[in-house]
């Protein structure tokens, strides 16, 4: 996992680092767009908030605009627990735990959905490698996926490294986006999009044992890790296929994966395309509508607003829109008069810049 910088050593440390806050912060911004229309009809969020639907950043039911979700908190928590992994590398030169530190950050994010703040009543209490904890803004319970919760109440399931396929030992069936929505952050740590794309479904199955729900998180994965090295977003996408298609059990993520393609080179981008992806409540779908988004639409801002103009997932399928977009353009790509407005934005912007001063040394 803590290999060197080698796909893109050629990039400035500067676009390096924007990309891996571009990821952080979009995936934040798009999630922060979606929250409040989430389980809203279409017709519904065009009659609240009129024809063109959200426009920019809406409040949520307690009056608030720019509050993240569950799917901005589990992305961080991969990011503790990658940093995890990878200071345990460098400095006692043990390898091999990331599946078990990526289950223990996970367990700290199920902490801050029991109790209302960092009061330490629960185990887990905040330390150099766990800080999030001490963040009382991460203690909010949004909405949070039953098969992340029901996953991470198990005990901690060792991965034997075998060759994936078939379905986990936890929630065999679950292919909800509660894994996908996650898995940005090991495509940004530089280790090659085959890596990336292994690690994250490993961990995918840490609560979603089917194998969409896994191979979808793999491929965005993957995905995330050819955006880093400068592809664009078709590149990466066509990249990740040939990826996918060594897998068993590939077929349902990889045909959702070509409808979005297909979709975005018809042009005229709209909701109705939107919607013939599905709702995003499944891994496949939320992927597939992040990508076609971020395809169909060549401004940032209207990708991001096309990604949560529909009935479903809102705030899922705008994460993975936004980290895709922070991963391709870079923080500097993004609307600063909206990122102004998302919660907790100056703490996901230092983690990106750890995240990126650790696994991209030289």
């Amino acid at each position: 996992m803590n290999e060197t910088w080698q796909q893109a050593n050629w990039q400035a440390p500067a676009v390096l680092r924007s990309r891996v806050r571009g990821c952080l912060l979009g995936g934040a911004l798009g999630d922060a767009l979606g929250y409040p229309v989430e389980f809203s009809s279409l017709d519904a969020i065009r009659a609240a908030h009129g024809a063109r639907g959200v426009t920019s950043l809406v409040p949520d039911a307690t009056g608030v605009a720019g509050r993240i979700s569950d799917d901005t908190q589990m992305t961080l928590f991969t990011v503790e627990g990658i940093l995890a992994a990878h200071r345990r590398e460098r400095e006692k030169g043990i390898g091999g735990a990331a599946h078990q530190l990526l289950y223990e950050a996970y367990r700290r994010w199920l902490v801050t959905q029991q109790q209302p703040g960092p009061d330490g009543t629960l185990a887990g209490h905040p330390g150099p490698d766990r800080p999030l904890l001490a963040e009382p803004w991460l203690y909010a319970r949004r909405a949070p996926g039953n098969a992340c919760l029901s996953g991470l109440h198990q005990p901690y399931v060792p991965d034997t490294g075998a060759p994936l396929g078939g379905f986990g030992p936890v929630n065999p069936n679950a292919k909800g986006c509660g894994a996908v929505m996650r898995s940005a952050p090991f495509g940004l740590t530089g280790a090659p999009a085959d890596r990336a794309f292994d690690l994250a479904a490993r961990c995918a199955r840490l609560t979603h044992g089917h194998p969409t729900g896994y191979y979808a998180a793999g491929a965005f994965a993957a995905l995330t890790a050819h955006l880093l090295t400068g592809d664009s977003v078709e590149g990466a996408v066509l990249r990740t296929l040939r990826l996918l298609a060594r897998h068993p059990g590939h077929e349902e993520t990889t045909t959702a994966l070509e409808q979005a393609l297909d979709l975005a080179a018809q042009g005229a981008p709209d909701a109705a395309k939107v919607e013939r992806l599905g709702a995003g409540w499944v891994a496949e779908e939320a992927l597939a509508i992040g990508v076609y988004a971020a395809l169909a639409e060549p401004r940032v801002t209207d990708a991001l607003l096309l990604s949560v103009n529909h009935s479903g997932d809102t705030d899922s399928t705008g994460a993975i829109c936004g980290n895709i977009l922070g991963a391709r353009y870079g923080d500097v790509g993004l609307p600063h008069a909206w990122l102004r407005q998302v919660e907790g934005r100056d703490r996901i912007a230092a983690l990106a810049d750890d995240l990126a001063a650790e696994c991209h040394r030289t």
